[in-house]
């Protein structure tokens, strides 16, 4: 029973930071970019592109959640006329509505890295009528930033840690370890108990 109350515990700590609300997870920690087009439209569909790369390089890597979420509610008015400029020289005669709420979305894996379908908090920009196909990617860790360049960072630079990964390293760690010959001792008694 020893050996079992680490693993437990252990499994424990990885199912706290999911909660559920009916059948959808909520996902902490994790902040999404939802763009979604006007329609389906080859024109509105092109155009939501177009957003997206316009927008893409106003977001610099943030070293947590509460950092990425301050910078969005900052300059809210910054995304928003980026996004309105861009419809403005495609011709579009509709606007984007920007929201930072909780969005559900599908499994996803970027680079490797696998986001299970649920809820996320997310910026979601509705083109027009917000209709049409969308696009997504994290905000948070940031698995869809760009540099100043408007390349993709590169996710081998981005470096994730895990506290309760981290300790989970350690516990096998400090399990492995070969014990004191005096331990061994008592442990190899067969009078022992």
């Amino acid at each position: 029973m020893k050996r079992q109350f680490p693993l437990l515990f252990l499994l424990l700590l990885l199912l706290l930071p999911v909660q559920t609300h009916g059948m959808t997870a909520v996902y902490d920690d994790v902040l999404r970019l939802h763009i979604r087009a006007n329609s389906d439209s080859a024109v509105d569909q092109a155009v939501k592109l177009r957003v997206r790369d316009a927008l893409r390089p106003l977001f610099a890597a943030k070293d947590s959640y509460t950092d990425a979420r301050a910078f969005l509610l900052a300059n809210g008015a910054l995304l928003q006329s980026t996004a309105e400029a861009v419809l403005q020289e495609n011709g579009m005669d509709y606007g984007a509505q920007l929201i930072l709420g909780r969005d559900t979305f599908p499994d996803r894996t970027y680079d490797g890295q696998t986001f299970p379908a649920g809820a996320y908090d997310a910026l979601i920009v509705s083109l027009g009528r917000g209709e049409g196909q969308n696009w997504w990617c994290v905000l948070f860790p940031p698995l869809c930033i760009v540099t100043e360049n408007g390349e993709p960072v590169d996710l081998k630079e981005v470096r994730l840690e895990s506290s309760i990964l981290k300790w989970f390293r350690q516990w096998r760690a400090d399990r492995n370890k070969p014990m004191p010959a005096e331990e061994q001792k008592e442990d190899d008694d067969p009078c022992n108990p």
